[in-house]
């Protein structure tokens, strides 16, 4: 039986018997030279004020700190439309040589479903609270779901098994920065007020699903009635008011702040979460994400993992100040 709510369902963490290293070894990043000037080319500029984050909605999850709704005051900043794709992420490398966490440690989490006959042959090691992930040895942004696998059809979907510290590597090279949760989560609600999704509170819209997520009963049956079993293109579905891609489902999203449950009800301005912690936020949800357990592709909704963690469900998008 799955326990709703479960974070172990969605969000995969390195353990040490898997072969990880300290979150403090690597919790900042490794100085990589900036590789391109900072440019707000193609970007979407979020113009700054005041929204209401965070949520008291009964399908939420308190433990999680999605509440209490809290003013919070943003400045204006620049955001990409979409998540960094697999050819960013093929240009980044190239350009760098830079090695992600997964192919040093030699292996990432792949869920069951999605690996073949073969690789699944191999696989000796499962998480014991979500054995529909496999520790699957050569997995990487590079081959997703293991050896045998390629990326070449899929140049335009989100890179995947990538870590904070990748997602912060690619940021420096590329002129950029993660986006703080709050920044983030203003982006993706679109100019909507305390709406569960980007685009309203239905789930569809006019019968049609508008994000990436399972149907039919975790952790066996995906029916894909979205389009989709794994991930997606960045540019499916409509984008938001803000003209935002797929900001819930598809992929989780690493933000810069690290994960506290904790808020103060007062006005915040440019809340950059605790000064310590564990995990580093993640926010939107992904492919996987099912009302049945994990009901967290809410804009409120959040999660965390370890800088270090990667999987086939989690990737980042990228922001920019906004020049002076």
């Amino acid at each position: 039986m799955i326990e709703k709510g479960s974070a172990s369902c969605c969000v995969l963490k390195r353990s040490k018997s898997h072969g990880s290293i300290s979150v403090l070894e690597n919790a900042t990043p490794t100085g990589l030279p900036s590789g391109k000037k900072q440019n707000q080319e193609g970007m979407i500029r979020i113009p700054g004020g005041e929204f209401l984050m965070g949520t008291e909605d009964n399908e939420g999850f308190p433990q999680d700190g999605e509440g209490p709704v809290r003013i919070v005051k943003v400045k204006s900043f620049y955001i990409d439309p979409c998540t960094v794709t697999n050819a960013e992420f093929t240009e980044f490398v190239y350009d760098t040589n830079y090695i992600t966490d997964a192919e040093r440690y030699g292996w990432s989490y792949v869920f069951h479903s999605h690996v073949t006959k073969e690789v699944a042959s191999y696989v000796s090691q499962v998480p014991k609270q979500a054995p529909w992930w496999f520790v699957v040895q050569g997995a990487s942004w590079k081959q997703p779901e293991g050896p045998g696998s390629i990326i070449e059809d899929r140049m335009d979907h989100p890179v995947v098994h990538v870590s904070w510290n990748d997602a912060i590597n690619y940021c420096n090279w590329a002129g950029k920065r993660l986006p703080t949760e709050a920044e983030w989560e203003y982006a993706a609600r679109g100019g909507l007020v305390q709406k569960k999704y980007p685009w309203g509170n239905k789930l569809k819209h006019k019968g049609k699903y508008q994000c990436n997520i399972w149907q039919g009963k975790f952790p066996l049956e995906n029916t894909a009635k979205d389009g989709y079993i794994g991930t997606a293109p960045v540019k499916s579905y409509q984008p938001n008011g803000y003209g935002l891609y797929n900001v819930v489902g598809n992929v989780w999203e690493w933000c810069s702040d690290f994960f506290g449950a904790d808020h103060a009800s007062s006005l915040l301005e440019n809340p950059t979460g605790p000064s310590t912690g564990a995990g580093k936020v993640i926010k939107g949800g992904s492919y996987l994400c099912h009302k049945s357990y994990c009901n967290r592709y809410r804009v409120a909704a959040r999660s965390s993992s370890t800088p270090d963690s990667s999987s086939g469900h989690l990737g980042f998008r990228c922001v920019s100040d906004e020049w002076s």
